[in-house]
C-alpha cells in the first residue's frame, strides 16, 4: 500500500517542495520526516568525460591516530577492513553490509598520485573550517559522492547542502568507492575511475589539506595497464588486513593487498571458456594478486556478507552468483525473472541476500535454501538499490537475538522509495504441484516446503516460475524524488536516499513517543 504523508509548504532548505513531492511519509511505528538535503556547488560540476550515477559512501572517521597519519603514499600491511561503499560505515555502526559500486582492478603500483587530479575547492562558506589545518582531528561522519568528474565530501552531523570539499579528476569521472573504518595507516578511502584507475587515500588527509589534488594517494591500474574497462564496484574485504576487490565492466574482478607493490608483469593465464568461472593468481606476489572471470558482459554490484566469508556479485547476464571469497569457489546462484540484475545487499546475519534489477522485482534470496524464497513486486521500473535496515526492531522480535521481520529498502528509476517486511515465518510458499493439479499454499517455515537438495552447491539456477514462489508487496511506498534514484543508506537515525543526478536527502526516523505511541 502507498504511504500516507503530508506535503509541507517548505522543505528542510527552506525551498518549497517540487510538485508532488512531500517531505514527510508515515510507517506502523510513526512517521518519517525530511531533514536536510546534500549536494554539490552547481558551477563546480563538468562533464568533459560524460555523465555518471551518483553514488554514496557513509565514512565515519574514529579518533585521530597516534603517530598522526603519514602523507606519503606508502601504506602497511595491518589494515583491518570494513565492508563495502554502501556499508562503509555499517561496521562502525554495527549495521548492514551492502553495495558500493565498483572500479576497475588494476596495477597496485605503490606511486604517488602526479598531477593528473587536481582538488577542487568547495564553495561551501564554512569550508577552512574542515581544509587547511593538519592538527584538524576530522572526527565525525561524512558522505562520500560522486558527481561528473568530481568526489565531493560533505558532513553529515550538519545541515548544510553544499560539502566540504571537492576533488576533481581531470582524465576520467570517478564511479565508485568504499571506505574501511578500521584502516590503521590512514588509507581508508578507495576510488575508482571510468577509464580503470583506483586509487587508496586518506579521508581525514583530504579534509585537513587545503590543496588542490588528492594527497598521499597510492595509484593502482594506472592508465588502465591491468584492465581498461571501466570500473563498477569495489569493496573492502571484511578483516581482510588491507584487501580489497575491484570489479569491471568486462567481467573480471582483481584482487589487491594494499601492502604490496605493483608488479611489471600482470599477465594472467588465457581465459580458456570465458562462459565459466575461473580464478588466475599473479606470478609475483605483487599486485593484483588475482584475476576472477565472474562472467560475460559487466559484473554490476558487488556485496561482502559481514563477515567477509562470502561475496555476492551481480552481472549484465542477470545472475547472482554467490562465493566463497577463501576458497574461490562458486556456492551457489540464481537468475533474475528478465534482464540484468543491478544491485545486491546482505543482511547483517548474513542469512538473506536482496537482489534488483530489470525486472522491476525484488529478490530476497535465502543462503539456507540457496534459492530465492520471495518475490516484492511494487516498483514501475528498474531497481537501482536495494539494502537491509539493521538498525530497525520489530514490536515482536523475540528475546533470542533472532529475526523474525526484516525490514528492507529498495529505490528505482520510477523515482521512488519502498520500504518492506520479511516475516520469515508468515511467507506464504508454494507447495509441489501434483501432474494436473492446482497450487496449494501453507504458511510456515521456507524450509518445510521447499526441497533443499534441489540447488547442488556450485549451480547456477534458473528463475523460478513466479508462480512458485511467494510475493510480497512493499509497506511503504514514497516518491522521493523528480529524477531517478540510484542508491539509499540506513544509519541509526535515519533513511538517506539518493538521486542518479547528485541530490541526496535525509530522513529523520520516527521519534522513540511516536515508535511507543503506534505499538
Amino acid at each position: 500500500m502507498s504511504s500516507s504523508s503530508t506535503t509541507n509548504h517548505h522543505n528542510a532548505a527552506g525551498q518549497p517542495p517540487p510538485p508532488g513531492l512531500k517531505t514527510h511519509f508515515k510507517t506502523p511505528e510513526g512517521g518519517y520526516k525530511l531533514k536536510c538535503e546534500k549536494s554539490h556547488p552547481p558551477g563546480f560540476l563538468h562533464y568533459a568525460h560524460g555523465k555518471s550515477t551518483t553514488q554514496v559512501t557513509l565514512a565515519h572517521l574514529k579518533d585521530k591516530p597516534t603517530p598522526s597519519e603519514p602523507s606519503s603514499s606508502s601504506s602497511s600491511s595491518s589494515l583491518g577492513v570494513g565492508s563495502g561503499v554502501r556499508s562503509a560505515a555499517a561496521k562502525f555502526l554495527g549495521g548492514n553490509s551492502s553495495k558500493t559500486l565498483g572500479f576497475v582492478g588494476g596495477n597496485g603500483g605503490s606511486k604517488s598520485l602526479s598531477g593528473t587530479t587536481k582538488l577542487g575547492l568547495s564553495s561551501t562558506s564554512n569550508s577552512n573550517s574542515y581544509t587547511g589545518n593538519s592538527n584538524f582531528d576530522a572526527k565525525g561522519t561524512y558522505l562520500v559522492f560522486n558527481v561528473g568528474d568530481a568526489i565531493f565530501i560533505s558532513d553529515l552531523s550538519t545541515q548544510d547542502k553544499d560539502p566540504i570539499k571537492s576533488i576533481h579528476f581531470s582524465t576520467s569521472n570517478p564511479i565508485s568507492h568504499a571506505f574501511d573504518p578500521d584502516a590503521r595507516d590512514g588509507h581508508d578511502l578507495l576510488i575508482g575511475l571510468n577509464g580503470g584507475d583506483v586509487y587508496s587515500a586518506s579521508l581525514r588527509l583530504q579534509l585537513q589539506d587545503a590543496g588542490k589534488k588528492l594527497v598521499g594517494a597510492q595509484h593502482y591500474n594506472k592508465d588502465g595497464c591491468v584492465n581498461n574497462s571501466r570500473c563498477t564496484s569495489i569493496a573492502w574485504v571484511p578483516n581482510g588486513d588491507g584487501t580489497f576487490v575491484v570489479a569491471h565492466a568486462d567481467g573480471n574482478m582483481y584482487v589487491y593487498e594494499k601492502s604490496k607493490d605493483g608488479s611489471s608483469d600482470h599477465a594472467f593465464s588465457v581465459i580458456k571458456d570465458p562462459t565459466q568461472f575461473s580464478v588466475s593468481h599473479a606470478r609475483h606476489s605483487k599486485n593484483p594478486i588475482a584475476r576472477w572471470h565472474i562472467c560475460q558482459g559487466s559484473i554490476n554490484n558487488i556485496a561482502f556478507s559481514s563477515d567477509g566469508a562470502y561475496l555476492a556479485t551481480v552481472g549484465r547476464d542477470g545472475y547472482l552468483r554467490v562465493f566463497d571469497f577463501k576458497t574461490e569457489q562458486l556456492v551457489c546462484g540464481g537468475k533474475s525473472y528478465y534482464g540484468a540484475l543491478l544491485c545486491c545487499s546482505w543482511s547483517t546475519d548474513g542469512k538473506y541476500i536482496l537482489t534488483g534489477g530489470e525486472d522491476d522485482l525484488v529478490q530476497i534470496w535465502s543462503m539456507e535454501e540457496r534459492k530465492i524464497v520471495a518475490w516484492g513486486e511494487g516498483h514501475s521500473s528498474w531497481v537501482s538499490g536495494v539494502a537491509f535496515d539493521s538498525y530497525w526492531s520489530a514490536p515482536n522480535n523475540d528475546d533470542t537475538g533472532e529475526h523474525v521481520v526484516y525490514r528492507f529498502g529498495s529505490v528505482g528509476q520510477d523515482t521512488q522509495l519502498l520500504l518492506w517486511d520479511l516475516e520469515r515465518d508468515e511467507i506464504v510458499v508454494p507447495l509441489r504441484r501434483a501432474p494436473g493439479g492446482s497450487p496449494t499454499f501453507s504458511s510456515g517455515s521456507q524450509s518445510a516446503h521447499w526441497d533443499n537438495n534441489s540447488c547442488p552447491v556450485g549451480s547456477l539456477q534458473p528463475a523460478p516460475s513466479m508462480r512458485d514462489v511467494p510475493m510480497i508487496s512493499p509497506l511503504v511506498v514514497h516518491r522521493v524524488e523528480t529524477e531517478p534514484l540510484s542508491g539509499l543508506i540506513f544509519t541509526p537515525e535515519s533513511v538517506l536516499t539518493v538521486c542518479r543526478e547528485g541530490r541526496i536527502k535525509v530522513w529523520t526516523r520516527p521519534t522513540l513517543s511516536e515508535t511507543e505511541q503506534a505499538v
